[in-house]
């Protein structure tokens, strides 16, 4: 029951939140989670949920294991909250059980997957698409684009990504994505319906997904630009800052080898080996 106390709440933590120095992208995510479980839990006050309430909620909830795992989090960091601040006297959401985290295969979007979805975009959506595939861009990324963020590097044009935990990355674009940018009005690239800010991450990456095909979304398309730019080069410390990821392991996961050399490997160790059975 999403009530003012719970609302009161929930802004006094995301204040303790924003002090501590958490990005936006996190603060919204840990909103949105809590305000999902004050409406179905139909409790009066976050303070009167017990670690049985929120295993029951959990239980309900048909989520990936990734998602419960940033859920738990949240609740987590939520409680401690209320703890440390005199509101509550135990950390209930540690009745949630540990989820052990899984690498994620990578999952590049097919050329055929990205034609489709391009001849089924209006112009809006194509360049949204093309900041995905051409550049790896998040979709928050992608949301945050404004005509300001382009630059003249002297090398080419490049553009000032907005990336997460409130980094900043600079990469290069396409001559063709760099003039549509210029030839957007002043401002961000796709901004919202109403006031002067942009379209939500989740409203881009849905409009994405609803033009890709089913079990498609726009974070293949990141997959994609990883795996492509990887095969390119064979660096992965360059396809990381491209990527902007604090870690080469976490590049790792984005990356699918390319299995005809692969094919071609172990057909070359086949030969050799044949020779030596000789």
């Amino acid at each position: 029951m999403l009530n003012e106390a719970w609302i009161a709440e929930v802004d006094g933590f995301l204040a303790h939140q924003k002090a501590g120095g958490k990005p936006e992208t996190t603060r919204r995510a840990r909103r949105d989670h809590l305000y999902h479980l004050a409406r179905r839990v139909d409790i009066a006050t976050p303070w009167e949920v017990t670690g049985a309430d929120l295993v029951t909620y959990a239980n309900a909830q048909e989520w990936a294991k990734e998602t419960r795992r940033s859920r738990r989090a949240t609740f987590l960091a939520f409680w401690r909250w209320g703890v440390a601040t005199g509101r509550v006297e135990r950390v209930e959401a540690e009745e949630l059980p540990r989820i052990a985290a899984t690498a994620p295969r990578p999952r590049p979007a097919p050329d055929a997957v990205y034609r489709e979805a391009l001849l089924r975009a209006p112009a809006r959506e194509t360049l949204m698409l093309r900041l995905a595939a051409e550049t790896g861009m998040r979709r928050s990324e992608v949301a945050q684009v404004h005509t300001r963020d382009l630059l003249d590097d002297l090398v080419g044009w490049s553009l000032i990504v907005h990336g997460k935990g409130d980094k900043e990355r600079v990469v290069p674009l396409p001559g063709s994505l760099a003039r549509s940018i210029q030839d957007a009005p002043t401002g961000y690239l796709f901004p919202g319906d109403w006031g002067p800010g942009h379209l939500s991450p989740a409203y881009v990456g849905k409009r994405i997904r609803d033009l890709m095909p089913d079990g498609w979304t726009m974070h293949t398309l990141r997959h994609r630009f990883g795996t492509r730019a990887y095969a390119l080069r064979s660096d992965l410390l360059l396809v990381q800052e491209l990527l902007g990821h604090a870690s080469p392991s976490t590049t790792r996961r984005y990356v699918e080898l390319d299995r005809k050399r692969m094919r071609s490997l172990v057909d070359e160790l086949e030969a050799s080996d044949v020779r030596y059975a000789r």
